[in-house]
């Protein structure tokens, strides 16, 4: 079922008709729903710092938890004190909110959490309710919040929304859930504050206008204990077992390719949770995984299990001048909140 949708939201596949009547349905409930907080019925929450949502459109990845950590990194180094939160999806429902470590339990806290505490030094807090975990991460003294999707959650009051958009599949049939990937229709795009594209625009629908683009850049694999690195080239000289259990795992394994590797492909659903013999394949091949994997295998990989870290390339000038924006745009909070960043 799975893979059939896929085909009909992305590579037009036939029966997908079918689905269209429920996509009609979706889109009243979604419509209903923004009446009911436009007039007061359902509410948004302010809470006392300013929040920045990382969002997107669509089901599936489209690169937007390396930007929730990019942003938040780019703020602490300008001198903010940022936080993250997230949903923690994956994890186990906990009563209360959880402050998430490098070494956290994936499975109660969420593959993605754990992947960006690993990456960054700002507290990150998860909970279904993000409202509790934000006053959580202001008990650790965050002055801005970076939100790690959520931009279809309305409960959260925000103050800068961002939609992250994957440049080679666009919005797919551009249709809503469940004919098409769409969480929302894509005029949606015209109320955000900024719009990102992770890769180079390929699909046939209208680039969004004043977006900006940005890479997931990968040079090296990793050890699972992190105690050794090769280069790709060490490992062109025989094929490689590539797993990724993302979004789009046919980006990691485009990405392996491009590195001069012949790849193996064992595509997993989103925060799949793995098990041994998902890691062996009776050869003596490098199995190569991305780093949100990682964090779900690190106590039960073998030795040939690697994992490959990637890093985001940008343009310095024009993400410096959106970042001076946003940093403007928190200091006409501060005034009018009195919100201090010290």
């Amino acid at each position: 079922m799975y893979n059939w949708l896929q085909r009909v939201w992305y590579d037009k596949s036939r029966g997908g008709w079918l689905l269209i009547p429920l996509s009609w349905l979706f889109a009243l409930l979604i419509r209903v729903r923004l009446i009911l907080f436009k007039l007061g019925i359902l509410q948004s929450v302010q809470v006392d710092v300013p929040v920045i949502i990382v969002g997107n459109l669509t089901v599936g990845g489209t690169g937007k938890t390396p930007i929730t950590l990019w942003i938040a990194n780019s703020l602490r180094q300008r001198g903010y004190r940022p936080g993250i939160v997230s949903r923690g999806y994956g994890g186990i429902k906990n009563v209360s909110p959880q402050l998430v470590q490098a070494d956290s339990d994936p499975a109660c806290v969420g593959d993605e959490a754990v992947l960006m505490a690993a990456n960054t030094e700002c507290p990150i807090a998860v909970h279904s309710d993000r409202i509790a975990a934000i006053e959580c991460l202001c008990e650790q003294g965050v002055n801005v919040v970076v939100a790690d999707d959520g931009l279809q959650h309305y409960r959260l009051g925000r103050n800068y929304e961002i939609a992250v958009i994957d440049g080679a599949r666009g919005v797919g049939n551009g249709r809503l859930l469940p004919a098409g990937p769409l969480r929302e229709p894509r005029t949606r795009l015209r109320s955000v504050d900024q719009v990102l594209i992770h890769g180079q625009w390929e699909n046939s629908g209208p680039r969004p206008p004043a977006a900006m683009s940005f890479q997931l850049h990968a040079n090296s694999v990793v050890s699972i204990d992190k105690t050794q690195t090769r280069s790709f080239a060490d490992l062109s000289d025989k094929p490689v077992h590539a797993i990724a259990g993302i979004g789009n795992p046919a980006r990691f394994f485009d990405m392996l390719r491009k590195q001069g590797l012949e790849v193996i492909e064992h595509a997993h659903r989103d925060h799949s949770t793995y098990e041994l013999d998902d890691l062996r394949f009776g050869d003596d091949f490098a199995v190569l995984m991305t780093e949100k994997d990682m964090v779900k295998c690190r106590k039960i990989a073998p030795q040939n299990c690697w994992y490959v870290p990637v890093s985001i390339l940008v343009d310095d000038v024009e993400f410096s001048t959106w970042l001076e924006h946003l940093e403007h745009c928190l200091a006409q909070l501060k005034s009018i909140s009195g919100i201090s960043y010290q």
